[in-house]
């Protein structure tokens, strides 16, 4: 098949790409480039001697996305394109709903122009809101505690009521939970621009002595440790959880929403005990006050995944911290090395 991901050159994007094409796809990629660099794909090229077909643009532009489906026959679409940060969402909301929620609209518009109905939308826990237990199972109440979540949320109205509009569309709705690790060979990974918002390239910057101590914020959660508790998955697995979801789409199962996580939950701390177990060296800390939308813990229950897409994850905490540590050490500079 012949597979448009959207926010291609990006950590999830480049990582999918990569097994997309290990599956045998073809994969048509479309990036503006915000957050990313298009060197992701070049490596992606190199460890799989497979091309990829890349444009760089934006999917609110309707003119860059009518001239790929005219110049491809897309089976199916993979959509990662958007802002991804929680505490960031807080500071500029109307950003992330105008960028993400707009985007979206635009892409699903332009596929049910050329007929394309096969659509994975990357959706995320944020959409459980501040969980009532865990682990979490997809029928929980819906709500979300910061915009970033409010535009995965309100896709998935949008997305629901599309297919209650018109059938002949198969969508999955993959709410996955923290994805972290690189590609074993060290070639792609996560390269946040500035601060990193998330915990894992932190740690790692730390690590190799790029940033003096990691921000722990907050240690009053109502967790084991007081810090937060969070259902870390590998890159790879939740990667090859998208080439799943593409190949299930082309049995045409209709709408499908799951959880693509571990179902184990690790604390901020642990997190960093794992790392200094990995590196063989501390990882120094400071405890900083809470980030506004965040909550105490939240974990998936992996099991629906497993019925529906046959996915598990196979990867361990090892791994992922190894993995994670062999990116950054060998690109310190993230793309730019």
């Amino acid at each position: 098949m012949k597979v448009l991901v959207t926010g291609g050159a990006g950590y999830i994007g480049s990582h999918t790409t990569l097994e997309l094409l290990e599956a045998g796809h073809e994969v048509v990629c479309i990036d503006n480039l915000s957050n990313s660099k298009v060197e992701s794909i070049k490596r992606v090229e190199k460890i799989t001697g497979k091309n990829v077909c890349f444009y760089e643009g934006d999917i609110r532009d309707k003119g860059i996305l009518t001239k790929i489906f005219t110049e491809h026959k897309i089976d199916s679409v993979i959509n990662f394109a958007g802002y991804k940060a929680v505490g960031e969402s807080c500071q500029k909301p109307l950003e992330y709903y105008e960028n993400n929620i707009q985007g979206l609209l635009v892409l699903v518009m332009t596929m049910r122009e050329f007929g394309v109905k096969n659509l994975v939308f990357s959706s995320s826990a944020t959409v459980y809101g501040n969980p009532k237990s865990v682990p979490i199972t997809e029928d929980f109440p819906l709500s979300t505690s910061n915009p970033y979540g409010s535009t995965k949320l309100f896709i998935e109205y949008m997305l629901k009521d599309l297919y209650k509009s018109d059938n002949s569309f198969n969508i999955a709705i993959l709410r996955y939970f923290n994805p972290i690790g690189a590609h074993p060979s060290g070639l792609i990974g996560e390269d946040p621009k500035g601060i990193p918002n998330n915990l894992c390239p932190y740690i790692t910057q730390v690590a190799v002595g790029k940033r003096k101590e990691l921000g722990v914020f907050g240690n009053d959660y109502n967790t084991h440790d007081g810090t937060g508790v969070r259902d870390y998955i590998h890159v790879v697995d939740l990667s090859k959880g998208h080439v799943l979801a593409v190949n299930k789409l082309a049995e045409n199962p209709g709408l499908i929403i799951v959880n693509l996580g571990t179902g184990v939950g690790y604390s901020v701390l642990d997190m960093v005990k794992a790392f200094e177990k990995v590196t063989g060296k501390p990882i120094p800390y400071k405890i900083m006050p809470r980030r506004p939308g965040d909550i105490d813990e939240c974990y998936a229950d992996p099991k629906l995944a497993k019925e529906v897409l046959g996915f598990k994850a196979e990867k361990t905490l090892e791994d992922m911290c190894r993995d994670a540590m062999n990116w950054q050490t060998k690109n310190p500079n993230g793309y730019e090395d």
